[in-house]
Formats: C-alpha cells, structure tokens, sequence
C-alpha cells in the first residue's frame, strides 16, 4: 500500500513539460501560445509565462507595413472583413422591383419604371434616396416641426381611411396600413422616442 504525503510542499516531483518553451536557452515548459507573424497566424511559437509576456509586449501585428497598408487593413477589420458596398451602388434594376410602394409616394404616383423617369434630370428630389424619417414623413404627409398630438391624429385618420375592414378586407388596403404602421413606429421613434 502506498501513502499519500501529508503536507504538499513534500509531494511528488512535479511532471515534465509537455513541451519545451521556444526561447533560446530556457528550460521551462511552453505552455502559452504566441502568434509566428501576421502571416501566419494559426501557427505559434510556444513559451513559459515570462517569455509570452515580454513576446507580447514586443509584438507588433502591423510591422513591416505602410500607412496605406496599414488604413486598409484597419477599414477592412471594421466590416470583419466582409465586402462591402457604397449605400445606392447595388440598387439595380432587379432591386427597385422588390420595393413596395402603393401610394406611389417614392416613384411619382406612376409605378415608377424608367420610360417614366428618362425624361427628368438626376439631381430631381423624386431621384433623392429618402430616408426612412423623410418617407415617414411622406407618408403622413407631415412637415417637421411636429408635435405628438399632431402625428398621432395623422396616424389615427390615415388608419380609419386605409383599414381593410373599412374596404371589405381588401388586400391593397391591408399593405397601405402596414406601411402606415412602420411609418408612425419610424415618426416616434425619430422625434419622440
């Protein structure tokens, strides 16, 4: 039968490292892991605790590259370095076909094709992207300053005039007061939220 040691100063001898710290000229065991370079990040040199922490302090992710390179890599990291487009670039064709709009508000009444639109010059209003507090607006069609009695009245007549119930449950309608009821939940949320 074995016995165990009473006081644990007195124990076994503790275990080799697994492996070996990569400073040159240190015993101790590798046990924290550091990046090789930038390059190569998913592959490490392994060190004691002492040696990782002066490695880390020493370390610097963007040698070895210019300001621009430097600019670049930072713009990139803040998308996480996913593509990424200017706001109205991808907007083609194809997309204006995905856009809803009943009342005719964004297209000029018409359904908003581009015979309509060939005649107009490109710095028109009717060209202009809205936002989504200016279609809100254009909506309810409201100037600021508002007040909250004034948008909720608005809300209130444009809900009685469009409601399905009040065309027979007509499916025209029911899209209307959707865009009705993002409009006001956008008017609240931007002016009294």
């Amino acid at each position: 039968m074995r016995r165990l040691p009473i006081d644990p100063v007195f124990s076994e001898e503790p275990e080799a490292p697994v492996r070996a710290c990569d400073h040159p000229g240190c015993a101790a065991g590798g046990d924290f892991r550091a990046p090789r370079s930038r390059l190569e990040l998913n592959h490490y040199y392994w060190f004691c605790l002492e040696h990782v922490r002066v490695y880390n302090a020493a370390w610097n992710y963007y040698a070895g590259m210019s300001d621009r390179e430097i600019e670049a890599e930072i713009r990139r990291d803040t998308v996480w370095q996913r593509p990424s487009w200017k706001l109205g670039v991808r907007h083609g064709p194809g997309f204006s076909a995905q856009v809803r709009d009943p009342f005719g508000f964004y297209t000029g009444g018409g359904d908003g094709s581009r015979e309509e639109r060939r005649g107009r010059r490109p710095d028109d209003a009717a060209e202009r992207v809205l936002s989504a507090r200016e279609q809100a607006l254009a909506v309810f069609a409201l100037e600021p300053p508002l007040t909250q009695v004034q948008v909720k009245a608005r809300y209130h007549a444009l809900v009685k005039e469009h409601h399905p119930d009040a065309h027979g449950g007509d499916k025209d309608a029911e899209e209307k007061l959707k865009i009705i009821n993002q409009a006001y939940a956008t008017l609240k949320a931007a002016y009294f939220g």
